[in-house]
């Protein structure tokens, strides 16, 4: 099974880590699972970050070149599909359809949104040609049953949704947690979302009411001496690690206690499924993303504040028993619906629905 797999939002080749390089990755481990041969058709990045139509227009003039080679390349190495990973507004697959139509083989998108308020304004034309992308796709997995919706209300006839679940590209939870660790919050250092959450994080600790606590923090960026000086009042008890690399982090995750991490505007969060498969209880809010890929639990919502996440992390921190056992309930979960081979299965039955097999 030769398969072309493309990311325009952020090549599974980028230098930068990132969820969404993670999620690419993941995906190309996946498919070489069911036994399929993945080429990284180009590195061409699409995205325009900004709305600027002269962005806009110079990376479709670098596309018609780029599918041009694509076309021959996949002759070559007989690509029997194309599929693309994260198509939208702010990053089309400007590539896909029209390889794929050329070589007469099937297209399949993961992850892919539809924003038809885009039609109109600075990204008009790349909002259009991400519809165009997801109307030329056979298959289109989801992750989040909120893109679902819009994608099934602007569905092309026969068009196929299959929900593949977020996962972890492992066979197996690792070893599990000793959960008597710091407690451990993973992420991005930079303005936004990332620097909001990390704004809840300071607010939360300044409430609690236990003072034996630790916490350590994985992660770097532009905003750090922001974060830095959130943490200012903790002196002796956060601890920053700065960007680790994947098997470090793993180390840090499996002597943590627990997993903190707010999740403003989180699609998806990779971290908190890393951190439950090793038996990581995670203290989060109750947002839409991150119910794809948290246990079951009582998380509090966005406006119950900090002093609700507080109260919660003064229970876990001073109940070492109901902390294990939400750890371990936690790992049963990933196991049981988040790794590697539950998502090869999902993926070869969409692959089967367009013709493609082993």
């Amino acid at each position: 099974m030769h398969l072309a797999f493309y990311a325009p939002m952020k090549s599974p080749n980028h230098p930068v880590p990132s969820g969404d390089r993670s999620i690419a990755q993941s995906l190309i481990v996946a498919l070489n699972f069911l036994g399929a041969e993945v080429s990284v058709a180009s590195e061409l990045r699409s995205r325009d970050g900004t709305g600027d139509s002269a962005v806009q227009a110079q990376l479709k003039c670098r596309a018609e070149t780029e599918i041009q080679r694509l076309i021959k390349l996949g002759e070559i190495a007989n690509w029997q599909a194309w599929i693309t990973y994260h198509n939208y507004y702010k990053a089309p697959d400007l590539l896909g359809p029209e390889v794929s139509r050329a070589l007469g083989i099937p297209y399949l998108q993961v992850e892919s949104t539809r924003a038809r308020k885009r039609l109109t304004g600075t990204w008009s034309s790349f909002a259009e040609a991400a519809e165009q992308a997801a109307d030329a796709a056979q298959v289109i997995f989801y992750f989040s049953t909120r893109d679902a919706i819009g994608l099934r209300q602007y569905a092309k006839p026969q068009q196929r949704f299959i929900h593949l679940r977020p996962f972890l590209p492992i066979q197996e939870t690792p070893y599990a947690s000793v959960g008597s660790g710091p407690m451990l919050s993973v992420g991005m250092m930079r303005a936004g979302d990332k620097l909001a959450s990390y704004k809840i994080i300071a607010e939360t600790l300044g409430l609690l009411t236990t003072t034996d606590w630790q916490l350590q923090i994985a992660g770097d960026g532009p905003a750090r001496p922001q974060v830095e000086e959130m943490m200012a009042p903790f002196h002796g008890q956060v601890n920053f690690l700065g960007q680790l690399d994947l098997e470090t982090l793993k180390s840090i995750y499996q002597s943590a206690s627990l997993f903190f991490w707010p999740g403003v505007n989180e699609a998806l969060g990779m971290v908190y499924l890393e951190a439950q498969s090793v038996g990581l209880p995670v203290v989060a809010q109750d947002r839409p993303g991150m119910r794809e890929v948290l246990a079951p639990a009582d998380y509090p919502a966005p406006s119950d504040g900090a002093s609700t996440l507080a109260a919660l992390l003064d229970e876990l921190l001073c109940d070492p028993l109901k902390l294990k056992t939400a750890g371990q309930i936690a790992r049963s979960y990933i196991s049981n619906n988040h790794l590697m081979p539950s998502a090869a299965d999902t993926l070869r039955a969409g692959l089967a629905h367009v013709g493609v097999t082993k």
